[in-house]
């Protein structure tokens, strides 16, 4: 933990009420940053579905409003699940898509005036290893992982020139309330990703936050445009 590497820097979080999202706002405040959460449940400042429409307009209305500005944007809000494509409904896969691709589309595109403000504009989107591979069942989340990693590069090249950078964190199986269901009820699921980690664990929230606040500092400023995988070497064991 680097206390003060954040220092005077004002950060908003999606999905900040628990697992991910809540270690990273912790470990983003621990690092001097002002943060403001948000989630549809949790102790966080504003209780909103990054679904909504115009809902992203009003959270950096916010964050101009309560921290006078935005240096930071962690787009973390997002659900997984498993369905298969014999028999898949088209809810199903629209909800995974308005969750974690357009909700994130539209909070970079309503955070960009402030971001472009900032003399430190970050943006952090968290994908999955999912981007790289595929599994039974994950379609339709693969899918959507695939679309994060993919703007990601693309807002990359846009907004470099306002010295913004951006980047997504690409974790492995990690221990949350999110995946904390399947696990439970398929535990070789479980285990499976266990093994498949060349570290022999799942990850932990605190793994992630670590990368978000190294992305969030003056140490990752000509890093942008790149998909980081903290998986514990799972995807070296395909």
């Amino acid at each position: 933990m680097t206390a003060g590497r954040l220092d005077g820097r004002a950060a908003l979080v999606t999905g900040a009420g628990s697992g991910i999202g809540l270690a990273i706002a912790q470990r983003l405040a621990a690092d001097g940053a002002r943060v403001l959460t948000t989630d549809r449940a949790g102790e966080v400042d504003i209780v909103a579905d990054v679904t909504a429409l115009g809902i992203n307009t009003k959270l950096v209305a916010e964050a101009e409003a309560r921290l006078s500005g935005l240096d930071i944007v962690v787009a973390c809000a997002g659900i997984t699940g498993m369905e298969m494509l014999d028999g898949a409904g088209d809810e199903f896969f629209d909800q995974m898509m308005a969750v974690n691709v357009t909700a994130v589309f539209r909070l970079m595109r309503d955070a960009l005036p402030l971001l472009k403000r900032s003399p430190h504009g970050r943006i952090i989107r968290i994908g999955s290893v999912m981007s790289s591979f595929g599994e039974a069942g994950m379609t339709a989340y693969s899918a959507s992982k695939h679309a994060v990693l993919g703007m990601t590069k693309s807002v990359a090249a846009e907004v470099g020139a306002f010295g913004i950078t951006v980047n997504c964190i690409q974790p492995g199986a990690i221990d949350t309330p999110m995946t904390a269901p399947a696990f439970t009820t398929m535990p070789e699921f479980k285990q499976r990703w266990i093994d498949k980690a060349a570290l022999g664990r799942l990850g932990q929230p605190q793994d992630i936050a670590d990368v978000a606040a190294f992305l969030a500092s003056d140490d990752a400023r000509f890093m942008s445009g790149h998909g980081v995988f903290v998986d514990g070497g799972a995807t070296q064991r395909q």
